[in-house]
């Protein structure tokens, strides 16, 4: 197997060695944000439910414990309404949201890198086919018409290998960022809910209080 990479990598040039390190360092930001969003994303109906509990008993402290022991951004979210859960909806809302808008981009961090690479790939790619080519045709003039084979096959090579390794590169690339895309768009919908649904039930149930109609909490939008 080493003779088989070495031969491969001496054939294709360093435009290879490009774009292996841009494998890499693709897999291990996508490591790094799975687990990441992983640890981040909780069940996010049991927590509020959870949570709700323990402010029916009025153990508001409680309540805010648990909010800091549990990661990710729907606790964060929660824990500033608990936090101004006496302040009038409008001025609880605007502390939601600034909570939401603090925790948005730390899930959305490096994941544009990965976009990079994705994009990235195929051109460093193309470079190596062209750069193969001009061996190629280099050769061709060196040697005239009786150019050998051995001589020409060098630059083929070279070029083939790098559109491939390129192709290779690029496609999980593209399908890691659409997953990572997705988990944020998961995480963020629960932001969103957690926020409207502890705001709705502290300005109701747990303050006693019936606004009547629609709430005027609002709601919690942290999309760009």
């Amino acid at each position: 197997m080493s003779g088989f990479d070495s031969s491969v990598f001496a054939q294709g040039g360093a435009i290879l060695w490009v774009l292996l390190a841009l494998g890499v360092l693709g897999v291990m930001l996508f490591i790094e944000r799975t687990l990441y969003l992983h640890r981040g994303q909780i069940r996010a109906k049991a927590f509020v439910d959870g949570v709700k509990n323990i402010l029916g008993k009025r153990r508001l402290i409680e309540a805010l414990t648990v909010c800091e022991e549990t990661p990710g951004p729907v606790a964060a979210v929660v824990k500033a309404a608990l936090l101004h859960a006496d302040d009038p909806a409008e001025a609880m809302r605007f502390h939601v949201q600034e909570a939401a808008i603090v925790e948005l981009p730390a899930l959305e961090r490096r994941i544009g890198a990965l976009a990079a690479i994705a994009q990235v790939a195929p051109l460093v790619g193309l470079l190596g086919t062209i750069l193969g080519l001009i061996s190629t045709f280099r050769a061709f003039e060196q040697a005239g018409p009786y150019a050998m084979a051995d001589r020409l096959s060098h630059g083929m090579w070279q070029a083939l290998l790098a559109t491939a390794a390129s192709l290779m590169l690029a496609v999980p690339a593209h399908l890691a960022h659409h997953f990572l895309s997705g988990r944020v768009r998961a995480i963020v919908r629960d932001v969103e809910w957690s926020g409207n649904e502890i705001m709705k039930y502290l300005l109701t149930d747990y303050r006693g209080e019936r606004q009547g109609g629609d709430l005027p909490v609002g709601e919690v939008v942290v999309r760009k």
